[in-house]
């Protein structure tokens, strides 16, 4: 199995979630898959998608043009990256005239895609490489007692057709085993499918709040410990933005968000310095305080 990687950050994490990219790179040194850095990589072309086919096209085939010179393929950790990257990958081996097309545009700023270049999102890489077991037996301190909520999101596992059947678009399983991997107990609920509201942020602001907000409601009522993410944007959405859904719809939440890589690195031992919680705008401090020696959640 190939454990080395080009490691695309995207736009949002540098900017708004690095605890997310700190707890990434901790669980790679620990598990030893090696993110390698690429200082040429740019925005994947997920915002143009919408407005301009081609220029989208263009942008992620240039990224994955600059992980093929390197002989890399590319570990994503933001959901959308990994639509966009994913996409065209795929299309540009399915479409030879599309290919033909973005090689010349590309040939303007002197490259060229041969491909294939693989992309996959970190937590992809955790489950088909490292693997349940793996990953189970790097557990020191399993998190009993804490109900996390898992949210995929809408670009995890979609479109489904270019991710090859990692997992069930209509019930999906992975974030919420690797939740039981770390010894805590996923929470069902009946809106786990819905978006996060990001998507509609810049639009529309208050509707994209209701959404996000409909789902914490659920959650609160579910009494659950925390929900967890696996995109930077909606860990945006559920943390940065909570405070915002408390006082535009009068209602408390006080659901602290925890990236899957930092619920995995807690149930390994890893400190709250190490996995970035000091970042968080909803504060993590009383779930960590929770936690005995043991690592099992008290009252």
């Amino acid at each position: 199995m190939n454990k080395r990687y080009a490691l695309f950050l995207g736009c949002t994490i540098p900017a708004r979630a690095r605890s997310y990219e700190m707890s990434v790179r901790a669980l790679a040194s620990r598990l030893g898959i090696e993110l390698v850095d690429l200082d040429d990589f740019t925005c994947c072309g997920f915002p143009m998608a919408a407005a301009h086919y081609w220029v989208s096209q263009a942008l992620a085939a240039r990224n994955l043009t600059i992980a093929e010179k390197r002989g890399l393929d590319i570990c994503t950790l933001c959901s959308s990256c990994t639509s966009s990257l994913t996409e065209a990958s795929h299309f540009l081996e399915e479409r030879p005239h599309e290919k033909k097309e973005i090689n010349q545009r590309l040939a303007k700023v002197g490259m060229e895609y041969r491909g294939p270049v693989k992309v996959k999102h970190f937590v992809r890489i955790l489950w088909e490489e490292i693997g349940v077991e793996g990953l189970r037996e790097n557990v020191v301190r399993p998190l009993k007692g804490l109900r996390l909520a898992a949210h995929y999101g809408c670009h995890f596992l979609k479109p489904s057709e270019v991710y090859g059947g990692f997992d069930s678009v209509e019930d999906p399983k992975v974030i919420d085993e690797l939740i039981r991997v770390a010894g805590a107990d996923p929470v069902d609920y009946s809106l786990k499918k819905q978006c996060c509201g990001g998507s509609v942020l810049v639009a529309d602001e208050r509707t994209a709040l209701a959404i996000a907000a409909d789902k914490l409601s659920e959650l609160k009522a579910l009494d659950v410990d925390a929900v967890v993410v696996v995109c930077p944007f909606c860990g945006v959405m559920f943390d940065s933005q909570q405070k915002k859904m408390e006082k535009t719809f009068e209602q408390t939440y006080e659901i602290p968000v925890l990236y899957l890589t930092q619920v995995l690195g807690l149930a390994m031992g890893m400190g709250e310095k190490e996995l970035g919680f000091s970042m968080h705008a909803v504060k993590v401090k009383a779930l960590l305080e929770r936690l005995g020696e043991g690592g099992e959640a008290k009252g």
